[in-house]
């Protein structure tokens, strides 16, 4: 909306609002400021409401763990849902200083769906007082018509067909496919709904999920403000996607978002994201990445996520196998997602959730290193 100042009053000096900088970095502080503001109040209504977390978390401890057992205890009946408040955030500093063009309407349309699925796992996890939340079906099959539907609709129109035709691939400056959607769609639904289980299942530990979400922010700013760039995109030899700009102005409102969030979700947390944000972050993500050609980026920039994701399927999987194969199921790690592996250790949560921002750091930098290693 602050972008037609300068139409609405061509007298005033308003040319600043033409700027995609500007308008990021007023993004970012709208959200920022958003956040501190409504936060206290949103957390104070979900206490009131009791949508808190009373039940045993998924991730269940053996009886023995004293360590992880107290550090339940000491997290039982903190605000859940607290995705809210990023939400809100979020979306308010979009609608102020972005643009709105397909690129951006789709992306808030993926948040909105995703949130939507988010706030009614944890509403009925809140409602039951226990872990189960909605079906892992319902979530799937919610997740991949989201996806399937996005990649269908990037495919038929003109203008973006060639972001599910063309297989882009990190390192190298041309792309290694051409003319396969038959690849493209799938590889776009992967990307969204592996994006947003990842985070979802990250979303243990105060601050973990968020600061790891920043981090990653803060590279899709990076990438989705060169791809709109000609010049930029010709020079580092990167796809250039017209209108991706407005995306920066996403990450930069969600980069405030996230800092806001995360000032009151550090340890010890005042409020959980629970579902209603971790999906929907998770997915917005997955998505700028797909609307910028560079999903596969996404893998090395969101190395955390992967980890923990990984954990999780290499945990179940040789389980399950070994149950089969020696009728006696078997563990890889003492607990998964990894962050509970480290817990089990007898590493303290702090120690864990900084080690981990330093790898999401490390992972961002490589990320990063793409646009010159071609």
């Amino acid at each position: 909306m602050l972008y037609k100042l300068p139409e609405l009053f061509p007298t005033v000096p308003w040319t600043v609002f033409k700027y995609v900088t500007f308008r990021s970095a007023g993004a970012a502080v709208t959200a920022l400021v958003l956040s501190w503001l409504m936060g206290p109040r949103i957390i104070e209504a979900l206490r009131n409401l009791k949508f808190r977390q009373d039940y045993q978390p998924k991730d269940v401890r053996s009886a023995g763990d004293a360590t992880a057992a107290s550090a339940d205890l000491a997290k039982r009946g903190t605000p859940t849902m607290g995705g809210l408040l990023i939400l809100l955030s979020l979306d308010i500093s979009v609608l102020l200083w972005a643009r709105p063009n397909a690129l951006v309407l789709l992306t808030l349309l993926t948040l909105m769906v995703l949130a939507f699925l988010g706030f009614y796992d944890d509403w009925l996890k809140v409602t039951r007082q226990n872990a189960a939340g909605a079906r892992s079906r319902v979530k799937w099959i919610v997740q991949s018509l989201l996806a399937v539907g996005v990649g269908v609709y990037l495919w038929q129109l003109p203008s973006t067909r060639a972001l599910v035709t063309e297989i882009q691939v990190p390192f190298f400056k041309d792309p290694v496919l051409s003319a396969v959607p038959w690849i493209g769609i799938p590889l776009v639904a992967l990307t969204l709904v592996g994006s947003s289980n990842a985070v979802n299942l990250t979303d243990g530990m105060d601050g973990l999920a968020i600061g790891c979400t920043l981090i990653v922010a803060m590279v899709m700013l990076i990438l989705t403000y060169l791809a709109d760039n000609v010049k930029l995109a010709t020079y580092l030899q990167i796809p250039h996607v017209r209108g991706a700009s407005e995306l920066t102005v996403v990450c930069a409102a969600l980069i405030g978002a996230s800092l806001g969030f995360l000032w009151f979700n550090c340890h010890p947390a005042e409020v959980f994201m629970g579902d209603t944000g971790s999906l929907a972050l998770g997915g917005a993500l997955g998505l700028m990445a797909v609307l910028i050609h560079q999903p596969l980026v996404l893998l090395i920039a969101g190395g955390v996520f992967v980890a923990e994701a990984g954990s999780v399927m290499l945990q179940v999987g040789w389980f399950k196998y070994t149950r089969r194969r020696c009728g006696e199921g078997r563990r890889i790690f003492l607990m998964a997602p990894i962050h509970h592996h480290f817990q089990k250790l007898g590493w303290k949560e702090s120690k864990i959730v900084t080690r981990f921002y330093i790898a999401g750091i490390l992972c961002a930098v490589v990320a990063l290193s793409t646009l010159k290693i071609r």
